[in-house]
């Protein structure tokens, strides 16, 4: 059963799931869907049009699907989606898109810490985690299973590949290829998850083909093309191996150095 509390403010056009728990002053404006047995603790913001799926935990002073800040948004009508699972921290702040029939999107299963920002346009995977601070501009990628360091800063446009880890009070400028950890002011690629991709289950042998691709990518002196080729050339081409070089090749960015 949905409880609301009584200095709660809800849209009479807010669709509202079963379960749900709206805590003291949360306001739930219009146009917004949440989803079932989702918990706003208290004094949780969340605007529309916003599309919210179950079981998402927003904390205190959480603003949810207000209004882009980018120059260019005049007012249209533009989206949220956020997926199941979710738990916002403490002042987390997610935006719309800027344009019509674009819209900003959260995976599942992720965890964002206190002051996260995703700006508006961003897409977002699943398992995810932004710790402290982590903040993405517009139109930022994020893929699944990334972990944003704290007070993290990410460039518009950039791309996070999936299963990277960036490190604390990194500045990114590029794109972030997949398994990689990038570190710096700006961001320099210093070296594979390695941790992180054996607490998922990867095996000795993907995380050695991994350093090699990393290896000649960036120890060998070679430009990225020719890079590219002798990993090809030289290295088996699993899957993982697959989606790195897929990732590399389709950058508008460029990579990290």
């Amino acid at each position: 059963m949905t409880e609301i509390h009584s200095t709660a403010i809800v849209d009479p056009s807010a669709l509202i799931g079963d379960d749900c728990k709206i805590g003291p002053y949360c306001v739930v404006g219009p146009h917004v869907e949440l989803g079932e047995g989702c918990i706003l603790d208290g004094h949780v913001m969340v605007q529309g049009p916003s599309i919210i799926g179950k079981q998402n935990k927003f904390h205190p002073f959480s603003s949810i699907g207000g209004r882009s800040q980018d120059l260019k948004y005049e007012g249209e009508p533009t989206r949220l989606i956020i997926g199941n699972d979710n738990v916002f921290r403490e002042f987390v702040t997610i935006n719309r898109s800027t344009r019509p029939g674009f819209q900003t999107v959260i995976g599942n299963w992720g965890n964002f810490l206190a002051y996260s920002h995703i700006a508006h346009d961003c897409h977002v995977g699943d398992y995810v985690i932004f710790s402290n601070n982590g903040t993405l501009a517009g139109h930022v990628t994020v893929e699944d299973y990334v972990i944003i360091g704290g007070l993290t800063a990410v460039h518009q446009f950039c791309r996070i590949g999936q299963h990277a880890l960036t490190g604390g009070c990194s500045k990114i400028v590029q794109d972030v290829p997949p398994f990689m950890i990038a570190d710096g002011n700006p961001a320099e690629a210093r070296g594979i998850n390695t941790i992180g991709l054996k607490r998922r289950g990867f095996q000795e042998s993907e995380i050695s083909a991994l350093k090699d691709a990393h290896r000649i990518l960036y120890r060998s002196c070679l430009n990225v093309r020719p890079a590219l080729k002798k990993i090809r050339e030289e290295i088996p081409l699993i899957a993982p191996i697959d989606a790195f070089l897929a990732f590399v090749e389709s950058s508008n960015r460029g990579i990290v150095g």
